[in-house]
């Protein structure tokens, strides 16, 4: 057996002892000893759990990540242990596991658990299935580097253009990005299997996924944020604040409910909200707002990064930021904002997909 030391392997019995804790007839789980092992097998850990009619075999792949490719790649070296062990049982083993990469080892039959507590067993008279717990493992370094500022530059070009096929040069020309950070977001995605590689480059096939994920690790607060109080009402508010801006060659474009009602109207709103480029003059100065801690009717953006205007647009003579911002900008506001993000994806960036 590996030298995985003796914390892993207690950790990992720990877990198959909590999937199995409810099965009355299960006497007893405990990792095999080098001597118990048959030929060159050399598995993460294997175990053995006794039953009244004898003793079942897990070989269990134990893998820092359990993002739906790993997954795979456990599954394989999976198959050639069984090569040897044909009766044993196969187990894919993380400290938490995608429900994509879940289904990939259940599809073939074999059972997966990770340390939040999450599992699937199905051997002899035994059934366990225990799912929902949420990740309490998050990868955060792995977040941070998928949804840094710099990355997302990244992902909004693919998002925006999922049936195109990029080079890495491209895509890191595209989207103003150095080629080594378009291969670590490659790697991250390819992780999660949402992206594809043919002879043309690679292609994002599972926009979706990625964009759920990133509103999650998203708020629009990452922006400096400026709220403000005018007695104009919210439309005179978007075209004056719009018409100075352009005249003052100040870069802007609206977000949120703003950007939403020119994209997908879904109800009234009160409140504008724009991202708006540093200036040398203060714009409150010439756009008469007065700075607000409550009540306020105009959220002006301080953009966390110049992405955040990739694929920005005109209408009617007014900048408004691409789909993809907007549902960002939308989803994290519970209520309203939710709703309105669903309606965005549904009858805009879903069907352009």
């Amino acid at each position: 057996m590996k030298n995985t030391g003796t914390k892993f392997e207690q950790k990992t019995i720990d877990a198959l002892k909590r999937c199995l804790e409810n099965v009355p007839f299960v006497q007893g789980v405990m990792p095999l000893s080098e001597q118990e092992l048959v030929g060159d097998m050399r598995p993460a850990l294997v175990a053995k759990v006794k039953l009244p009619d004898g003793e079942k075999r897990i070989i269990i792949e134990f893998k820092t990540v359990g993002q739906p490719r790993i997954a795979r790649d456990a599954l394989n070296q999976l198959l050639r242990y069984r090569e040897i062990l044909p009766d044993a049982y196969g187990v894919f083993a993380a400290p938490y596991i995608s429900p994509k990469a879940a289904q990939i080892w259940a599809d073939e039959g074999l059972g997966y658990m990770d340390l939040a507590g999450n599992c699937h067993l199905s051997f002899g008279q035994i059934y366990v299935e225990k799912m929902g717990n949420p990740n309490p493992f998050s990868d955060k370094r792995e977040l941070r580097s998928l949804y840094s500022p710099k990355a997302t530059r990244i992902l909004r070009v693919l998002l925006s253009n999922p049936k195109t096929e990029w080079r890495l040069q491209a895509l890191s020309e595209v989207a103003r990005v150095s080629l080594g950070l378009v291969s670590k977001v490659k790697s991250l995605l390819a992780d999660r299997e949402w992206i594809t590689e043919g002879e043309q480059g690679l292609r994002l096939v599972d926009p979706e996924a990625l964009l759920i994920e990133w509103a999650h690790n998203y708020t629009y607060r990452k922006n400096v944020v400026r709220n403000f109080y005018s007695l104009k009402t919210t439309p005179e508010n978007e075209a004056h604040i719009s018409e100075v801006l352009s005249k003052k060659g100040i870069k802007y474009a609206l977000t949120g409910f703003s950007g939403a009602d020119r994209i997908a109207p879904f109800m009234r709103y009160s409140k504008m909200m724009a991202y708006v480029d540093e200036s040398d003059e203060d714009v409150t100065d010439f756009l008469n707002l007065k700075k607000v801690t409550s009540g306020a009717n105009v959220t002006l953006l301080t953009p966390y990064d110049e992405g955040v205007y990739y694929g920005s647009f005109e209408f009617n003579g007014i900048q408004v930021v691409s789909p993809i911002q907007v549902y960002l900008d939308l989803a994290g506001d519970r209520g309203r904002g939710e709703d309105a993000a669903k309606e965005l994806m549904e009858k805009v960036i879903r069907p352009s997909w």
